[in-house]
């Protein structure tokens, strides 16, 4: 897959599971979370008793807000989960029914995206042996990398937005996500209610993997961080009445403070061609990865690759027309997307 393979870091085959592989059940990212949870233990055998609980503690708080986390009808480990929110069931009780019940997919389907295997395995299956899972030496190589943190916010994010998808019936409703410049939120308004899903940067991150969208350098999702990413407009915000749903996230990106509002930065002038190209690949993986981005984008921009192509074309046109000048910084990084 592109994504991975034209970048091929720990952290972009992470990534390839939590943004691209199959979404019939919120699983995985729970499974990223418990693990997320265990690493600081440094223990590389993790048994399902073990595995259980932050697996199993995951799921019920987003239950809370967001009861449907697959697409199947029914689920007896979930229902389980609901009674332990409820009060009906103990902890000791949920985390018997987790280990007999709510590993029995998950481990075997994390790795596969688009159908095959990652190049990459971040634990090993040992039920049969060990009663548990193995943490690889990659995995702890990934929990030692600068983008980690940006990967648990990722992690949420994606989550979230996947369950918005399967509150509002994604199959019969084209889920409109938009943005809240000020809250730095995305937001779906079904039946004239709005509702925050999650936050803008933490969503958008994963597909810029990590990093400025004009410059490459490293950024960050961490509040008060000196790298703190800005979420900026492709295409200026004064070109709203020029361009369409200019505050669509086709639109949005996440830039380093420099290239956002240094001396030299972008302000009101059009990225380059090359950069216009780099918008097209980076859509190109929110339409990939489905649910509900890619309803999204299609909605927003067209329904084949050569339609949003030529929607961002007449669009950069537009604004090169309008405000005249171009901008490109210079490269502070590899081209990785």
């Amino acid at each position: 897959m592109r994504f991975y393979q034209a970048d091929p870091t720990l952290e972009n085959y992470w990534r390839g599971v939590i943004l691209f592989g199959n979404n019939v059940a919120s699983y995985k990212f729970a499974l990223a979370h418990a693990l997320y949870d265990l690493h600081p233990q440094g223990q590389t055998l993790i048994t399902l008793e073990a595995l259980a609980a932050p697996f199993a503690r995951h799921l019920c708080a987003h239950l809370q807000d967001a009861p449907k986390q697959t697409t199947s009808s029914r689920s007896q480990f979930l229902d389980a989960c609901m009674q332990f929110n409820q009060g009906e069931l103990s902890e000791a009780q949920l985390t018997e029914i987790t280990v007999k019940r709510g590993f029995a997919n998950v481990i075997d389907a994390f790795h596969n995206v688009n159908r095959a295997e990652i190049g990459k395995r971040f634990f090993i299956d040992e039920r049969k042996t060990a009663k548990g899972i193995r943490l690889t030496d990659d995995f702890y190589r990934l929990t030692e990398s600068q983008q980690f943190t940006n990967l648990i916010h990722e992690t949420d994010a994606r989550w979230r937005l996947v369950e918005q998808a399967w509150a509002m019936g994604v199959s019969r409703n084209l889920v409109a996500v938009e943005y809240d410049s000020e809250q730095q939120m995305l937001f779906s308004r079904p039946r004239d209610r709005r509702i925050n899903i999650t936050s803008c940067r933490n969503s958008l991150n994963g597909y810029q993997k990590g990093r400025c969208f004009y410059c490459y350098r490293d950024i960050s999702l961490t509040p008060g961080d000196e790298n703190l990413a800005d979420v900026d407009h492709f295409l200026p915000w004064s070109l709203q009445d020029k361009v369409s749903n200019i505050n669509g996230v086709w639109n949005l990106v996440l830039a380093c403070q420099t290239c956002n509002r240094g001396e030299n930065g972008k302000f009101a002038r059009i990225p380059s061609l090359r950069l216009l190209e780099r918008l097209h690949h980076r859509n190109e993986y929110f339409i990939n990865s489905r649910l509900p981005l890619h309803e999204t984008l299609v909605n927003q921009t067209g329904s084949q690759p050569a339609q949003r192509h030529a929607f961002l074309q007449r669009a950069w046109q537009t604004g090169l027309n309008t405000l005249m000048h171009q901008w490109e910084p210079v490269a502070q990084g590899d081209a990785i997307f």
